[in-house]
Formats: C-alpha cells, structure tokens, sequence
C-alpha cells in the first residue's frame, strides 16, 4: 500500500494557494508558514487525514491574532489596569489612528507648504480643555514630564518636596531616584504623615529651582496627617520668585463629582499652580503621554529644552490625543459614570443566558475601583457575573482572552469596565472556555 504521508501536500503548494493569500497579508509568509508545518505533520501523526492539512491551517489561522497585544476583555473591575494597558481608546481616537498610520500633516501647514507647529491641532484641543492653562506641551508620559521639568528648571539646583510625597510608581521606580537621576537635589520637608507651611518656607533659598506638590494618587494616609495644597504653597512660591510645580497623576482635566479628593488640572492651574503633569492614559481616557500646562513662560523652556526633542511623542499619540480630547466621551469616562442599576440588569441578563446554557451563574454586587494609582479608597458600586473558578485559565487562554477576578472561591467578571456592546463576547468566552 502506498504511504499515506506521500499523499500530505507541500509546503510550497499550501503557500501558493490562493486561500491563504489573506492570511500572508495579514500575518506574514514566515508565520503562516508554521503553521502550515505545524498542520502537516499533525498529519504525518496521524491526527488528522492528509486531505485536511490544508482546513486544519485555515483553521488554526482564523484564531490567530492580527499580531501584536492579543485582546483581553477587562472584566476585573478595575477601570485602569496597568497590566491591560490601563485606558482603552475610544472610536473617535482608534479611527484617527489608521487616518495617522500614513503620511500626515503632523508637522506641516498645508496651507502654506511650509514646516508647521508639530502636534498643533492636538495642542489646541488640549488648550481648549484646560483654558485655565497659558501653554500646553505633551512628552512620553508623565515621569518623562517630570523628568523635563526637574531637568529644565532645577538641574544642578533644588526640587523642594513633602517627605510624604516621596512616591513610588509603577515597576519599582522611585520618584526621588526619578528626580536625582536629572542632577536635581532633593530637599524634603516635614514628615512622612505631617508638613507645613512654614516646612517649605524655611526651604526655600536662593537655590531653589522649583517647589514640587506631588499627589499621592496610588496610596492614602488617614489619621493624624496634612500636608498643604497647591492653594496653600502658591503665594509662597509667588513670594520668593520660584515655581510651583504640580503631580496631578491621573489625568483628570476638570472636576468630577464623582471623584472628589481626586485632583485636576484647571483646579490647580487656578489655585496658582505654575505647571501641572498629568497622565494622558488614566482619567482623560486617551494614549499614553504626559501632559504639561501651565504659564506661557514655564512651558515654553520646557518645550525648548534640548530633552524636549528626546522625549517627544509620535504622530499616532497626537492623532489619539487629539480625537480623545476634541471627540465624544471616551470609554473611560463612560464605565466610571455607569449605573449601578444597570450594570447589574447586565449581569442578570448574562447569568441567566450562561445558566439556561447549563453553567451555574449568577449576579453578584461588587464594588470596583479606578485603578491606575488614581483615586485610592474610592469604591465604584456595580455588578459582576459570578462563575466557577475553575473556567479563570481556560477563560485567559481564549480568543479574546477574559481576566476576571477570584473571590471566595468564585470567579467574578465585573462588567465596570466592560461596554454592553462586549456582553455577546464575554458570553461566547464563556462558553468556549467551559468546552476545553
């Protein structure tokens, strides 16, 4: 008898058909390519007839991700995960993406032909959000605002700061490192739990090259503690001549009475802040950068500093930027502003389907957080699908991936951060991942 191995089509031959040419576009011959080899010697096993290498290759090809991040339904109740990337942009911001994937205006007038304001549209739309703030320039991210900051304005010179607000960020790294790294020195005041006023006047000298208010975003202190705000700190900096730098943190541009201990900044910028940083991926629900807004003068050296030019952000995140800011609400403020109530109909609806599907299920009330190391303690009250513990794997491993959370021995997926529209999609995870 012939061997049926012989029978199993070549390489070569798969690669050429026409079938798999979407798939070449899409992921590249090298990666189909393996796949393909992984089909053919499933068949040269024995696990699957030589006729159907080339079904097998499809199939595996269609659950594939269009490379890169593989999509993860956020369903831990944390608003701004980290780990998942933290603010998920919106339509308006995704469309502007593929409009900047080409060639575009990013530094250019058109109406002239001329070299232009590079990001200017993007900058006018975060200008016309915070009108409080005289100039407005965007870096990598908040740390490198920071960084710029401290470089520009202090180097060589000292960063007065609250002992209490000598904070840690994400992945270990240290602000007071953070700061020393630029060849500032640090000159801390007050204590850990208590500062003053009079803590930073007696700082001040003449080589003080900015006083820094840092917002302890990702921690709380509750008890005996205080430290002065920004409205308190800006007529002492306006009286000895020195800036008054602020940490907003998360991102958030106005007030939210959603979040009221949160700062933001036109509150600052009012109360007499010189310069605030902010984050572009928290509160504001935009890509990742740092902002900087504030006096005319103050951004302006930032802006001409040569660092500036290194830490300057490309076309995609002022295409982002810009459509987050100028478009309608995005996905982050929409899931901070969900309803209780209807969050919990939701959960009711899929409990329900799940269980008629045979799967214990059920509603359960959760409380969620912001996340981000933005508004610590405060609790956002909604409702989570509570499922076995045992699908949490199973559920990781799919396409789209699912991340929950494990409480008291259940799986909760809390529908805060998720938008009705990804209901179906947690649903048919579901029930995919219960089948392996």
């Amino acid at each position: 008898m012939a061997n049926p191995r012989r029978t199993i089509p070549r390489t070569d031959v798969l690669l050429a058909d026409p079938v798999l040419a979407p798939a070449v576009e899409r992921l590249g011959r090298d990666r189909v390519k393996a796949v393909v080899n992984r089909a053919q010697e499933r068949a040269r096993q024995g696990e699957i007839p030589p006729g159907a290498v080339l079904a097998e290759t499809l199939e595996a090809l269609e659950a594939l991700p269009h490379g890169g991040p593989r999509r993860v339904l956020n369903a831990t109740g944390v608003l701004l995960h980290t780990n998942l990337g933290r603010a998920p942009l919106s339509a308006a911001a995704t469309a502007a993406l593929t409009a900047a994937a080409g060639t575009t205006d990013v530094e250019l007038d058109l109406a002239t032909g001329r070299r232009g304001r590079r990001g200017r549209a993007a900058l006018a739309a975060l200008a016309a959000a915070v009108p409080a703030a005289e100039a407005v320039h965007v870096v990598n991210n908040n740390a490198a605002a920071l960084v710029l900051a401290a470089t520009a304005l202090a180097a060589g010179r000292e960063i007065v700061i609250s002992r209490g607000e000598l904070v840690e960020i994400g992945d270990g790294f240290r602000l007071p490192e953070l700061l020393a790294s630029t060849g500032a020195r640090l000159r801390e005041v007050g204590t850990t739990n208590r500062t003053s006023v009079a803590d930073y006047t007696g700082a001040l000298g003449p080589g003080t090259g900015f006083v820094l208010k840092v917002h302890p975003s990702n921690y709380r202190i509750e008890g005996f503690a205080g430290t002065p705000d920004v409205a308190d700190l800006a007529p002492l900096c306006e009286r000895a001549g020195v800036p008054l730098v602020a940490d907003a943190g998360s991102g958030l541009l106005r007030p939210d009475p959603l979040l009221p201990a949160e700062p933001d900044a036109a509150t600052w910028l009012k109360a007499g802040a010189g310069l605030v940083t902010a984050s572009g991926d928290k509160l504001l629900g935009g890509p990742q950068c740092g902002l900087l807004l504030g006096r005319s003068g103050l951004v302006e050296r930032l802006r001409r500093h040569p660092l500036a030019r290194a830490l300057r952000v490309d076309k995609l995140t002022l295409a982002a930027l810009e459509a987050t800011l100028a478009g309608p609400s995005p996905p982050v403020h929409t899931a901070l502003h969900a309803l209780p109530a209807d969050l919990l109909e939701r959960a009711r609806a899929l409990a329900a389907r799940l269980t008629a599907a045979g799967l214990p299920a059920e509603a359960a009330e959760t409380d969620g957080v912001v996340g981000g190391g933005g508004a610590p303690g405060v609790r956002l009250a909604g409702a989570a699908v509570a499922v076995p513990e045992g699908l949490a794997e199973a559920l990781r491993a799919g396409e789209p991936a699912v991340l929950g959370r494990i409480e008291h021995g259940r799986l909760l997926l809390d529908l805060r951060a998720l938008a009705p529209a990804d209901d179906e999609a947690l649903y048919d995870a579901v029930i995919a991942a219960r089948k392996r």
